[in-house]
């Protein structure tokens, strides 16, 4: 018997747990389940990340998870569970399968079967964020090799794994030239790995525009964490329903399952919600766990279920519905028709001789460094680009470093040398501070940290505001640092 830790949830999330749970009894699902308390009652006894001590136990001891949704109190310091399990456990892909049940469930899009594969735990979602003026607020972008490299692996080997024939990589990297940038690169290099893998990329704007307009036309989506988020949604929506859809947030040593949608607390308590994402996402924790042949089971038993116009309130309509199920009767309808197969739908993918998908350890590139310069960011609310280009110009001269103030940007717009008048500034100036003759060549040498230093004391000394400094690094003769718009 393989332990799980079970979380009951809040809203809905109890019931969808209980009906899930005795599918999964009725199946001989051979899971022992260890129930935690999160959520709603442990934020409002003063657990800010909605668990207890006790909870975090039997995860960490347990390492799967199966959690129904659960609800976070608006307003106060609550901070997302979801986002601290899957950052404290590593869980860096969250794979959301999305199909279309036409004609049970209406949609505009009957051959949607898309899966998208978000990264799950840096970009914005890394959450680090800094107010820096009175005008400016900042929120970090952090995409990773590592981070990169696990997910569109994990992209690939589910393609591979359940027979996939094509991953997308969805990115804005012709703006974010660097960190989206680095996410394609990667992409590049691991789609080599798999020659019998169809792959191609799009610019996140459109690609989610096609994915909407003509979702048939992709298969495996792969995407940094944000763009993820969103169509991820987007997808799920327009399959019909987001309540049939299940989630998995993987890692190498742990996973979490849960339905993608909310614990509606308005209709919590009267036996009127759709289990079936919960249900989806345990077959999926059962093909996780190694046991494919009952998920298997209990998905068909789903399939035939839907088939047989057995639903529940959200997807009922009278041209494909022959019974109005609540909960628990839905519940006992898929027990009912285990060991059948649906008739319509094409039935479960998975086997026990299902290929293993297998992440490698990450092994960081030997590549040289090289310090090149400097941007100091400027508080300064009332001095023109020109005004203050100058001063930082003679700071520079007065140097006795070989820095050179290169160019003035406001909100990443090139202001000095030769800015626009009509360009609008607020108080956040960022100044680029770099070396003469810049380390094109790996043998060529960087410069000292005490150059930085030095520009550093003599601005602070001309009584300008510094609240930030970023060093502009050489990555083996490449810069690691994006140009100004209009430099």
């Amino acid at each position: 018997m393989k332990k799980i830790t079970v979380a009951r949830g809040d809203g809905i999330g109890p019931e969808i747990m209980d009906a899930t749970l005795k599918i999964l009894s009725a199946a001989k699902a051979e899971i022992e389940p260890e129930f935690i308390e999160i959520g709603k009652s442990q934020y409002l006894a003063g657990n800010s990340n909605g668990m207890n001590q006790d909870a975090w136990n039997s995860i960490r001891k347990n390492r799967i998870i199966l959690k129904a949704p659960v609800t976070t109190p608006q307003g106060g310091g609550y901070k997302s569970l979801n986002v601290t399990i899957r950052k404290t456990l590593g869980l860096f892909a969250n794979v959301r399968p999305c199909r279309s049940f036409t004609p049970y469930v209406e949609t505009y899009h009957p051959h949607l079967d898309v899966v998208i594969v978000r990264e799950n735990e840096e970009d914005l979602y890394a959450g680090i964020e800094h107010r820096q003026t009175i005008d400016v607020a900042q929120a970090l972008k952090l995409i990773s090799r590592p981070g990169s490299e696990r997910v569109i692996r994990y992209a690939f080997e589910y393609a591979r794994a359940y027979g996939r024939k094509k991953v997308t990589v969805m990115i804005k990297d012709n703006i974010m030239k660097i960190s989206d940038g680095l996410f394609h690169r990667i992409f590049n290099e691991i789609k080599e790995e798999y020659p019998e893998i169809e792959s191609e990329q799009q610019i996140i704007d459109i690609g989610t525009a096609r994915l909407a307009s003509a979702p048939e036309r992709y298969d495996v989506v792969v995407t940094p964490n944000l763009y993820g988020d969103i169509i991820s949604d987007v997808v799920a929506e327009i399959s019909g329903s987001v309540g049939m859809n299940g989630s998995a947030n993987i890692g190498k040593n742990a996973a979490m399952f849960e339905a993608i949608h909310g614990s509606a607390p308005d209709i919590a308590g009267r036996k009127l919600a759709n289990p079936s994402g919960l249900i989806n996402a345990a077959v999926m924790m059962l093909v996780h766990i190694g046991m494919p042949d009952t998920g298997r089971r209990i998905e068909n038993a789903w399939l035939k279920t839907i088939e047989d116009g057995i639903h529940t309130a959200e997807i009922y309509s009278d041209g494909h519905s022959t019974h109005l199920a609540n909960t628990d009767e839905f519940a006992d309808a898929v027990i009912d028709r285990l060991g059948s197969n649906p008739g319509f739908f094409h039935g479960a993918e998975f086997s026990s001789d299902m290929p293993a998908i297998k992440i490698p350890d990450y092994q960081r590139p030997d590549v040289k460094k090289v310090l090149a310069g400097v941007d100091v960011f400027i508080d300064h609310g009332s001095i023109s680009p020109d005004e203050l280009g100058n001063t930082l110009s003679d700071i520079a001269g007065a140097a006795r470093s070989s820095l050179l103030l290169k160019v003035i940007t406001n909100r990443g717009v090139k202001v000095y040398p030769q800015g626009f008048p009509e360009t609008f500034t607020t108080d956040h100036w960022r100044c680029r501070f770099l070396m003469e003759k810049p380390p094109v060549s790996t043998d060529m040498e960087g410069l000292e940290p005490e150059s930085v230093i030095e520009i550093q004391q003599l601005i602070m000394g001309a009584g300008l505001e510094i609240i930030k400094t970023e060093n502009l690094y050489y990555f083996d003769g490449e810069p690691g640092y994006s140009l100004a718009q209009g430099e």
